[in-house]
């Protein structure tokens, strides 16, 4: 399914503390000498309990932040003890540490921060929002990675990775789909991240941004022919589509209730495998795979209705079939027409079959001239 096992990156501490996307200013007072240090988690670490000594549990891959329980705590020490707290924490070899809402720390901490070479961070925001963005930043710089062979478009909003061995026709599918007014997010290559809750995303390789590859033309620049419109840099995998040769399927569904599901970083994603012959207008085919998804999430399933209503009807057959003859009839009925009397006779009437769902009153061709008279 991949091209290579997945990866989890990892980015240093200068990396993180400059980096446009961080949604807060990062204010550093010591440790320049560790920004080299990396960061392996995306969550942060509340280390109230290492201030105290109870170092257990510490990872220092992680970002370590004192909000103001912490700071408060620190400020009830005396001076010596307070020195003693901050050198046993900033021992530990973190990759850093942010003190939010703008709380000035003691010389003291900044000594033992110089000292140990950790960078020291202070933010204005609250505890809360600063937790929160780092963690934005963080899910993103070090989310799972992984790299597939195939050509992710977006669809009417739902974004479709083409997959198929090379020379199956995903390229030129995906050129009839940006003719028809969708995106193209990626050719050849597609780079997929994790994010959670469980959500994976597709972008392209950057040499290879808003280009695809069709033989016989070669590589085209679809931004510079079809405009910005035409192009797409992120987007989320829903849907994998498989195209595979007609001739190597012995079985295909032809209902469209398998729901096979294939894993990419942990995460499920539904697959559907589709034949490809000369004379399949494949655009309109997965055209109408992205109209399907949409109508599924929209909680309506087009082949498990047909099926429900299928059975429907079959049960209702097979229960008319079991019922008994009609045990009324006419006086108006011709005796041919009249059911054997016999008990136990296995014959079936005629009128039964063809009659089946009709009034029991049998309504003649032709009526007795003396009976109308009466």
């Amino acid at each position: 399914m991949t091209d290579g096992g997945p990866t989890s990156g990892e980015i240093t501490t200068g990396d993180f503390a400059s980096d446009a996307r961080l949604a807060i200013d990062l204010t550093r007072l010591a440790g320049e000498h560790g920004l080299s240090r990396p960061i392996r988690h995306p969550r942060i670490q509340k280390s109230g309990l290492a201030l105290a000594g109870h170092a257990h549990g510490v990872v220092p891959t992680r970002v370590q932040v004192l909000g103001e329980t912490e700071m408060s705590f620190l400020d009830a020490m005396d001076t010596e003890n307070r020195a003693l707290a901050s050198r046993a924490f900033f021992s530990l070899g973190l990759s850093c540490v942010v003190i939010t809402n703008g709380h000035a720390p003691a010389r003291t901490m900044i000594t033992a921060a110089e000292a140990t070479g950790t960078p020291l961070f202070v933010s204005n925001a609250r505890s809360s929002r600063t937790i929160n963005a780092v963690h934005a930043l963080l899910d993103d710089r070090l989310a799972p990675r992984t790299r597939l062979h195939g050509v992710l478009v977006d669809v009417f909003g739902i974004g479709l990775l083409l997959m198929g061995k090379s020379g199956i026709g995903k390229s030129e599918c995906a050129l009839e789909l940006v003719l028809r007014g969708h995106r193209l997010v990626a050719d050849d290559v597609v780079e997929c991240d994790w994010h959670p809750p469980g959500m994976v995303f597709g972008s392209p390789a950057e040499l290879l941004k808003n280009h695809i590859e069709v033989r016989g033309l070669g590589v085209l620049d679809l931004r510079d022919l079809f405009g910005v419109t035409s192009t797409v840099d992120r987007k989320r995998i829903d849907v994998i589509v498989r195209l595979v040769d007609w001739e190597d399927l012995e079985e295909f569904d032809r209902l469209g209730l398998d729901n096979k599901v294939v894993q990419v970083l942990g995460t499920s994603i539904r697959e559907l495998v589709v034949p490809v012959r000369p004379g399949r207008n494949m655009g309109s085919i997965v055209e109408m795979a992205a109209r399907n998804e949409l109508a599924r999430r929209m909680g309506k399933d087009g082949a498990r209705d047909f099926v429900s209503r299928l059975e429907q009807q079959l049960v209702t057959h097979t229960a008319n079939d079991a019922l008994p003859p009609p045990t009324h009839v006419s006086p108006y009925a011709p005796e041919s027409v009249v059911p054997s009397a016999v008990e136990g006779s296995t014959d079936t009437p005629a009128w039964r079959s063809d009659h089946l769902n009709e009034s029991s009153a049998w309504i003649p061709a032709v009526r007795d001239p003396n009976k109308e008279k009466r």
